[in-house]
């Protein structure tokens, strides 16, 4: 071995042409670098592993969380539009730590008069406002909304507190030791925002018949998580960036005018005495449908309904087991349908609440939507743990919480429709109903990371979304995101930054992440890998507090894959994927050896005996006419196909993301054949790799990335021979026009 290696060396060394001599001259230090490959480990930006979150990716066995628990009195006044309740709540101390205080979240602050969110933003002087907005743009004159604490107790005495803008502190009488729980109480009442009129996740929607529909959630004082990642998650609430909770029990009960139809977290305890007798028919006969919904409160009825004005009120009676958030619904305009789901055995309810003003839009796809998203999510995660999921359509919102969500999507006045609202309002079902999953029950901390929930959610969200309505939901989500990939760097923030400061908010939270996860799923994982690693993620932390160092690692845990390159180029900086052919090179086989291999064979004996000892060869010309393609089948028995046709192909990588290289040989009697090269063929160079492709047919162009499998953002180089008016130099107008 030593001696064939020291004849190869001798053969390099003459067929470069270099020769050995003495350097007399002083050599000029280089300096050093560290290791910048593109699949260097990640060891430098993830958390290191310990007995609480472990390596693989799961939690460890010592890995705990809180536990809260509320029982609430709440009561609706619809004549002033005010909430009034009255909370007890247990803080159940999981950790190992003693706890001085607590803290307890007051969302509805970040709207309160002497908030400091409206001063965070620039303004401009409007073309046009109402007189009211101008009032509290310009003239300082609030609305009176943000929580009015009225009382904070523990065992009948006050409470020591402070209220920080959107965070009050407990301060506790002694330290809340590891194993103990800790009870107060705490009394409040707030007026609610119009949602179209002063925004907001949650409030009530006026309609000029007098009567309102509310969606109601961030309404109550909730406790802030505390976990052994951030200690207390007490971030300010500054309107974008949602929310990190703790799982527990609730016991709720909701007082609103009786003329009210009401649905909430959890199952409802009194359905005997809120519901009328034909509603409760109804409801058991939409228990056992599983194809079509069930009608319990009709258009008619509601119609009907909406009309009048209910002095007399009825307590709605609620309770949920290992929530972590509580929501609710309520008016007297409510259609009311449901239908049963089968998952894997359990029956769940698919419910919706809509005014008529959703119709028919409403009663066609929203409980199907509810009960298509169910099935779909649960096939790719989990079985959904709930015994319901609701829809409860508002004219502008979008918003998520436990079994409970609310939705846009109107049709016309008359009850027309295009297809863009049709889309609109089964997207945002699926996906706000999709949330139950990420992060009502995958339990991650939307107030860090947005798109831990919001790109998860986004991506599983178009394979449920594809299975609704093929046609109506067709999409490239790599194709899509090269419009924002391939923007002004200037304004494009990594997706791991916290959510209250990253640039085009929608792009980065939910488009890219999916868009990157379905790259894995098609492209680079495959579905049976990346399959079952998402799910392996998901059931490690169903109803617990996930990080993405988590994900990432369960999700080259279960695979088998290194993953570290993806993670570190799609999520923690801003480069691009651009991969394109640089040069082709046509060659021939023949029986004559170069110039250059005649002339080190004349010129060196010991070259020579080499070349000869390896017996008879066939060489490799770009000389055309040098060309012999029989010399092949002289030596090789039964070759059916000569491989008579030979290019190499010089494939470069202007982007700094490296994907995999995909190539589509395009053939002279119209066939096509597509190969794929992992994405370790840029490991040891980043801006080059070379292949040779060798066929009895002769291959009139190549393509690389013919699908637009990877966001690839310049296409100009796609393509050879390089064509002006091809498709992808006209997709490139499109991505930068």
């Amino acid at each position: 071995m030593k001696r064939i290696s020291l004849l190869l060396f001798s053969v390099f060394f003459i067929a470069t042409g270099a020769f050995a001599q003495v350097n007399t001259t002083k050599k000029k230090v280089q300096q050093g670098h560290t290791d910048q490959n593109k699949f260097r480990q990640m060891k430098d930006v993830l958390a290191t592993p310990n007995t609480d979150r472990t390596a693989s990716g799961a939690p460890g066995h010592t890995y705990s969380q809180q536990k809260v628990d509320y029982v609430m009195d709440i009561r609706l006044d619809e004549d002033s539009n005010r909430i009034y309740g009255d909370e007890k709540i247990t803080y159940h101390n999981n950790s190992k730590d003693h706890l001085e205080y607590l803290w307890v979240q007051l969302d509805q602050n970040m709207r309160a008069d002497d908030s400091k969110t409206p001063l965070t933003q620039s303004t401009r002087v409007a073309e046009f406002i109402t007189p009211d907005n101008f009032q509290s743009s310009y003239m300082n004159q609030g609305k009176g909304f943000g929580f009015k604490i009225e009382k904070v107790e523990h065992n009948g005495q006050n409470l020591s507190h402070l209220i920080n803008r959107t965070m009050m502190r407990i301060n506790l009488p002694k330290a809340l030791a590891p194993g103990e729980s800790f009870d107060f109480r705490i009394k409040w009442n707030y007026l609610i925002n119009d949602i179209n009129k002063d925004g907001g996740r949650s409030g009530l929607e006026s309609f000029p018949d007098g009567n309102n529909n509310y969606t109601i959630a961030q309404f109550f004082p909730r406790l802030a998580v505390y976990d052994n990642v951030e200690g207390w998650q007490n971030m300010q609430f500054w309107g974008r960036s949602e929310f990190a909770l703790e799982f527990g029990d609730y016991d709720v009960k909701l007082t609103v005018p009786a003329d009210h139809i009401v649905e909430a977290t959890g199952e409802l305890q009194n359905e005997r005495t809120v519901l009328t007798k034909e509603q409760q028919r109804r409801f058991d006969k939409a228990r056992k449908s599983f194809k079509d919904p069930v009608i319990i409160v009709t258009q008619k009825e509601a119609e009907k309904t909406e009309k009048g004005r209910s002095k007399k009120t009825k307590t709605w009676h609620f309770k949920a087991e290992r929530v972590r958030d509580f929501a609710f619904a309520t008016s007297r305009k409510y259609i009311w349908d449901a239908m049963a789901v089968n998952i894997n055995g359990k029956t769940v309810m698919a419910t919706s609440l809509y005014p008529k003003e959703g119709n028919p839009l409403w009663e066609e796809h929203s409980t199907r939507a509810v009960a298509n998203t169910l099935i779909e999510y649960s096939k790719l995660t989990f079985d959904y743990p709930y015994s319901k999921a609701v829809s409860v359509h508002s004219e502008r919102q979008g918003m998520e919480y436990p079994m409970i969500c609310f939705n846009f999507g109107r049709p016309n006045p008359d009850g027309t429709y295009s297809d863009r609202t049709k889309k609109g309002m089964i997207g945002v079902i699926i996906h706000e109903v999709g949330h139950n999953f990420f992060p009502m029950i995958v339990n991650s901390d939307e107030r860090q990371w947005t798109w831990m929930d919001e790109g998860l959610n986004s991506f599983v969200e178009i394979l449920a979304s594809l299975k609704y309505d093929p046609e109506l939901f067709a999409i490239n989500p790599a194709k899509n995101i090269t419009r924002y990939m391939g923007g002004d760097q200037s304004n494009i923030s990594p997706i791991m930054s916290q959510g209250d400061y990253v640039k085009q908010f929608g792009p980065n939270a939910y488009s890219k992440p999916a868009a990157g996860l379905y790259m894995l799923r098609k492209t680079i994982m495959g579905e049976e890998l990346f399959d079952h690693a998402f799910r392996t993620y998901s059931k490690r932390w169903m109803f617990k507090h996930p990080t993405p160092a988590d994900f990432f690692r369960s999700m080259e845990d279960a695979s088998a894959m290194d993953l570290d390159w993806f993670w570190r180029g799609w999520f923690y900086t801003t480069d691009v994927t651009d991969i394109g052919i640089k040069d082709v090179k046509q060659l021939y086989l023949t029986d004559k050896p170069s110039q250059r291999i005649a002339g080190i064979m004349k010129n060196n004996p010991q070259a020579k005996a080499y070349f000869e000892r390896m017996g008879e060869l066939v060489y490799i010309t770009d000389k055309k006419e040098d060309s012999n393609p029989k010399v092949m089948s002289k030596h090789v028995k039964n070759m059916k196909e000569v491989p008579q046709f030979i290019y190499q192909v010089e494939f470069e990588k202007p982007g700094g993301l490296v994907m995999p290289l995909i190539v589509q040989l395009n053939y002279a009697d119209g066939t096509t054949e597509k190969q794929t090269f992992p994405a370790q063929i840029w490991m040891s160079n980043d801006t080059s790799a070379t292949r040779v492709f060798a066929s009895s047919k002769e291959i009139k162009s190549f393509t690389v990335d013919p699908d637009f499998e990877t966001a690839d953002v310049d296409t100009s180089n796609n393509s050879w021979p390089k064509k002006e008016d091809s498709k992808f130099n006209k997709f490139k107008n499109n991505v930068k026009g």
